[in-house]
């Protein structure tokens, strides 16, 4: 596996990501040409199709973002842990969740720091990955 990095830290997963939202997406505009061209007697049918596809896109949504939040507390946790051992001080209540999540790259030696410097400058995610210079590697994350 190559060293995790600023440029290469982002994963997709390329049927999740890629195929599976064209597909929908294609699912969805047939249906709505399936209900445009309906006569009478397949109005209904074409009508139930439209609903599945609308369906999908919302669990698809859903079922993306609940997998995040959980992801997004579990790092928040570990994150403030690691900043306790660290500095005998939870992380700054001011630290929003992206800028937690970018710190979850910085090095043990660099997180106090980058922490505060995240809460005084107001940095982006972007800009606080970054400001890293020794990257610590997540590959559990999707």
């Amino acid at each position: 596996m190559t060293s995790q990095n600023l440029r290469n830290h982002h994963r997709y997963i390329p049927l999740w990501h890629f195929v599976v939202p064209v597909l929908i997406l294609g699912l969805l505009v047939g249906s709505i040409v399936n209900l445009i061209h309906s006569d009478y007697h397949s109005h209904f049918a074409a009508l139930c199709i439209l609903i599945i596809a609308v369906l999908f896109i919302i669990v698809y949504w859903y079922i993306r973002s609940f997998a995040l939040r959980a992801q997004d507390r579990a790092i928040r946790a570990e994150e403030n842990f690691r900043h306790f051992i660290l500095t005998g001080k939870p992380l700054d209540k001011q630290l929003r969740m992206s800028q937690v999540i970018a710190l979850r790259f910085a090095s043990d030696e660099e997180l106090p720091a980058l922490a505060k410097k995240a809460v005084e400058q107001q940095l982006s995610s972007r800009q606080l990955k970054a400001e890293i210079k020794n990257w610590k590697a997540d590959y559990h994350r999707v």
